[in-house]
């Protein structure tokens, strides 16, 4: 069951993902941790946003979310049927026209340097997107 929302009125985004983090002390907190850690390197210039009460980062646009459940953790990319994908990262929500997930689990490893090169392949995506609008 998804925990309730709470009042996050006022509460730096920075801070709402680390006691999101906090919130699970196990391989989950951990993997989220790695995960937002991975997007900050391979986007110094992302930000932070809490929306739906949960982690979003964003540069030009959502780039993804991280969602943490009982038995993954699952980055969402709001544009992932766009990327192209070379290492077969994306094993969830396969069947969308837009998005595509990546669900982590218990004893995953993650394939950092693929995980960074989707993000600034997102990253590119958004910013060629809002050159395109401007």
């Amino acid at each position: 069951m998804k925990k309730p929302l709470k009042s996050t009125a006022g509460i730096p985004a920075a801070q709402l993902i680390d006691e999101n983090i906090a919130e699970y002390p196990d391989w989950r907190g951990d993997t989220l941790a790695t995960l937002r850690r991975l997007i900050k390197e391979a986007d110094p210039e992302v930000v932070e946003e809490w929306k739906w009460n949960i982690p979003v980062w964003s540069h030009d646009g959502i780039i993804c979310t991280g969602e943490t459940y009982k038995a993954a953790v699952k980055t969402t990319f709001a544009k992932g049927a766009s990327l192209a994908d070379p290492e077969g990262l994306f094993n969830s929500s396969l069947e969308g026209a837009t998005r595509r997930a990546i669900d982590f689990r218990e004893g995953d490893a993650i394939n950092e340097a693929a995980f960074k090169a989707l993000i600034r392949a997102a990253v590119d995506l958004n910013t060629a997107s809002k050159s395109k609008k401007a």
